[in-house]
């Protein structure tokens, strides 16, 4: 297992900068997702890892082992790293069958023929595709092209395997079929495993760790249980947890923040607060709630219904957000929302989470 150290990474395309310094600490053996929306980084990152891109600066260090230092122009060729990589586009040998396909980086290996065989078997036979060995990719759908793919690159038994958003191109039974392969997968070979996503939800369910990026730059790293609890900006918030948390924009007013001109949750002393989070299980909709709320869309999920609307009267900045009730409200209609008492966190002007230490007063 080996532990993955990004340090100061920058990589710049002319005048434009795909990834801002960017630093994180990949642990041995973890399972780390990088997340965020199209053009944030994600990808770029992973292809310095992978060595298909060099760096303009910064390195990154497979243990003690340098393999890229952007800043005096060193890098390791991608086959040298010990990695393997899984892409999105499959990237199979069209005229070679499942079999030959996955035993071929063995061969390049040097692996005996018997060992190869043996090899190729276990790996067929762990992703459930022996009935697969003999078709080329020609003959197969593309959910078994995907775990012959997964195949390949595991077979070689490396210590690092890059996944470059493999299952993007599946449908949603067998994203979430192959999602729970990878899963199991990683668990029995304990290899450092670095993943590209946009979706959340695939994130949540496969990370040990998860590096949320937005605009080249990191915006946190940790467990998902880290973000979802304690979430440094209010970009991590809105963008991680289905659904999301709540965040309503304020303006300090006589020791409230206030949204609309209404005042919906005290201000922590001295501190620069311009929004407040909300988990969306807290809010409730409630025709004598302070906050008027537009209902756009009412879904059904387990047991109860996701709300989503706009809060606020027509003249503030209304975003689209998602509550938690136990009935079903009628889309198109009016209602309003009742608040809890105090806000799960505040944010500053930057974005940022603002620290509220346990015994500071809060303003009357």
């Amino acid at each position: 297992m080996t532990r993955i150290h990004l340090d100061s990474l920058t990589k710049r395309f002319g005048p434009q900068v795909a990834v801002d310094d960017v630093t994180i600490d990949i642990p041995s053996g973890a399972f780390t997702v990088l997340l965020g929306p199209s053009g944030c980084g994600k990808t770029t990152t992973l292809r310095m890892l992978a060595g298909l891109e060099d760096a303009t600066s910064g390195t990154i260090r497979f243990d003690e082992r340098v393999v890229v230092d952007g800043d005096r122009g060193v890098t390791v060729p991608a086959a040298r790293r010990g990695l393997g990589m899984v892409f999105q586009s499959y990237a199979l040998w069209p005229h070679m069958t499942a079999r030959q396909n996955v035993a071929w980086p063995l061969q390049v290996n040097g692996w005996s023929r018997s060992a190869r065989e043996d090899r190729v078997a276990e790996v067929l036979r762990s992703l459930e595709i022996e009935e697969l060995a003999d078709r080329t990719p020609a003959e197969m759908s593309g959910g078994q092209q995907q775990r012959v793919a997964i195949a390949r690159t595991i077979a070689p038994g490396p210590d690092v395997v890059l996944f470059d958003e493999p299952l993007s191109n599946l449908d949603a039974r067998l994203r979430v079929e192959t999602r729970a392969e990878l899963g199991r997968l990683h668990r029995e070979s304990g290899a450092t495993s670095v993943y590209v996503t946009h979706d959340q939800v695939e994130a949540l369910a496969l990370a040990t760790h998860i590096a949320v990026m937005k605009d080249g730059r990191l915006e946190q790293f940790g467990t998902p249980q880290e973000l979802l609890e304690r979430p440094a900006t209010e970009f991590v918030a809105a963008f991680l947890g289905s659904p999301p948390a709540v965040l309503l924009p304020g303006r300090p007013e006589s020791g409230s923040l206030t949204f609309g001109g209404v005042p919906i949750a005290p201000l922590p002393a001295g501190a620069d607060v311009r929004s407040a989070m909300y988990r969306p299980e807290e809010l409730a909709i409630d025709a004598d709630g302070t906050i008027e709320f537009d209902v756009v869309e009412c879904t059904p999920s387990a047991g109860r219904h996701l709300v989503t609307g706009f809060a606020g009267p027509g003249d503030v900045r209304r975003d689209r957000l998602t509550v938690v009730s136990t009935t079903r409200v009628e889309p198109g209609s009016s209602t309003r929302l009742r608040l809890p008492p105090r806000p799960e966190a505040y944010f500053d002007a930057d974005g940022n989470r603002v620290e509220v230490r346990e015994g500071v007063s809060l303003e009357a």
